[in-house]
């Protein structure tokens, strides 16, 4: 595969703005906002919209995104408008009585309150796991607690592939092999990484897989992807569509009420999916992505981060060791950083970041330089020289 190079000329960031932000909202694909604007003038002659066009494009969508993440079962695909969606409808078929729900601390609220509540109702007790407040080894011991935290009386794990605060990467293919060994749940949330980091849904076999679609995978907001495993295939929707009944692309025949669902996951779509302004967008995106791919997009990333990087660890500034953090969203840390005065210089000079808790989170793309980072790098030294 040839090396992947920056591809500013695909986004329409102005040159003299520093957006390090994707994990914010990724910035669209030029190809994409065009296929948006036509999708609009659509509706205007709706004598153009066919039965066909309620499915194709769907059925497109789950192609492409099996593709990128080595599914080998289309049907296990549904398209879903939000993470709290596609987690609703893991919540609405599980039983948490007398059990215990592992979450990693700070998580992204879409993967808590749902176990909030669901342990709240159902009489189950969700157990947050915290990082260790030391920063030596930070990662590889925060993954450890996981991994002790899981036991007989576990239902399941709901985790990310990498925390959406600061980028820090857990071991799915160990916490998976351990809720294997005592029969719980993996249920995954990976907005903040499918598209940017490989996942291999043959390898790791999650329970589930949720993501938003409008970050990593380039696509519009309101549009979002669920993985469901074999454990959800006999399993009930939160909502009762028309389209996601059997036979349902039979349009004279809708008055012929079915008892069965359409084949494994699409039972778990949105009500009118066939959203025909996202989804030719969305599949635009996710053709994009199968071309780069998400293993060059990470090297990518990390040939422009890896010196500003090492330039700040040297100054005092705390990041997650490489191996348990990734090159597209990372968070930085400083004991007696001026914060505030970080956020005025930065702005000044249009670089966009994001905050969260105590760390500066940082989330490159392909269409940023080592010119970005180099300037985002400046302020931070500038700021310890002078305020520290």
């Amino acid at each position: 595969m040839q090396k992947l190079s920056v591809q500013t000329d695909k986004f329409e960031i102005p040159a003299d703005v520093h957006y390090l932000n994707g994990a914010y909202m990724s910035p669209q694909l030029k190809s994409t906002t065009e296929i948006g604007l036509r999708s609009v003038q659509q509706k205007a002659l709706p004598y153009r919209t066919t039965v066909d066009d309620f499915f194709s494009d769907s059925e497109k969508i789950r192609e492409e995104y099996s593709k990128l993440i080595n599914n080998n079962r289309r049907s296990r695909i549904a398209l879903i408008p939000s993470v709290s969606y596609g987690m609703a409808n893991i919540t609405k078929n599980i039983n948490l009585t007398s059990k215990e729900v592992v979450i990693a601390s700070e998580q992204f609220p879409s993967n808590v309150y749902p176990w909030m509540t669901a342990t709240r109702e159902q009489g189950g007790k969700l157990i947050t796991v915290a990082p260790p407040s030391n920063t030596e080894d930070r990662g590889e011991k925060w993954n450890e607690r996981i991994l002790e935290a899981i036991n007989n009386n576990t239902a399941l794990v709901a985790i990310s592939q990498a925390h959406w605060a600061d980028g820090t990467r857990f071991d799915l293919l160990a916490i998976r092999q351990r809720t294997l060994d005592v029969g719980a749940l993996l249920i995954i949330d990976g907005t903040q990484t499918v598209g940017a980091l490989p996942f291999d849904v043959e390898e790791i076999k999650p329970d589930a897989l949720i993501c938003a679609g409008y970050k990593w995978l380039l696509g519009p907001y309101g549009m979002g992807v669920a993985y469901y495993g074999e454990y959800f295939d006999n399993a009930k929707p939160i909502e009762e569509s028309w389209i996601n009944r059997r036979d349902s692309e039979d349009f004279a025949g809708l008055v012929e009420y079915q008892d069965a669902y359409q084949p494994g996951a699409i039972r778990f779509e949105v009500g009118e999916h066939s959203n025909f302004i996202l989804l030719p967008m969305f599949l635009d995106a996710l053709k994009q992505l199968n071309t780069w791919q998400p293993a060059e997009i990470q090297n990518y990333c990390k040939s422009i981060v890896e010196a500003p990087l090492r330039l700040l660890k040297e100054a005092g500034y705390w990041l997650e060791d490489e191996k348990w953090r990734t090159n597209h969203l990372f968070g930085i840390r400083h004991q007696s950083m001026p914060i505030d005065k970080i956020k005025s210089a930065l702005a000044e000079r249009n670089v966009y970041v994001s905050y969260r808790g105590d760390a500066i989170r940082v989330a490159p793309y392909i269409h940023n330089t080592a010119n970005d980072l180099n300037i985002f790098t400046n302020v931070l030294l500038e700021s310890i020289g002078q305020y520290a």
